[in-house]
């Protein structure tokens, strides 16, 4: 949607044989907040890392203010 902030779309990545996220879909609005809950070792920090550019993603991708985070880290 054209007001997204933030999308992630279908973000995949795994350390070796364990999948840390699995196919992960979702849309922030401009203005709106949203928190990542979960256990311990459910993927919250690597799927933060791929919204930053620190990680890319083995699948799917994420874009900020409509660019690809993978394709444009120096400018996120």
């Amino acid at each position: 949607m054209a007001n997204d902030a933030i999308v992630a779309e279908e973000l995949t990545y795994w350390y070796g044989e364990l999948v840390a996220v699995d196919h992960i879909s979702f849309n922030v609005a401009e203005g709106e907040i949203l928190g990542f809950l979960g256990p311990n070792g459910a993927g919250k920090t690597t799927a933060i890392k791929m919204l930053t550019g620190q990680l890319k993603p083995k699948a799917g991708q994420a874009t900020l203010l409509g660019m690809d985070v993978a394709k444009n880290v120096d400018k996120v």
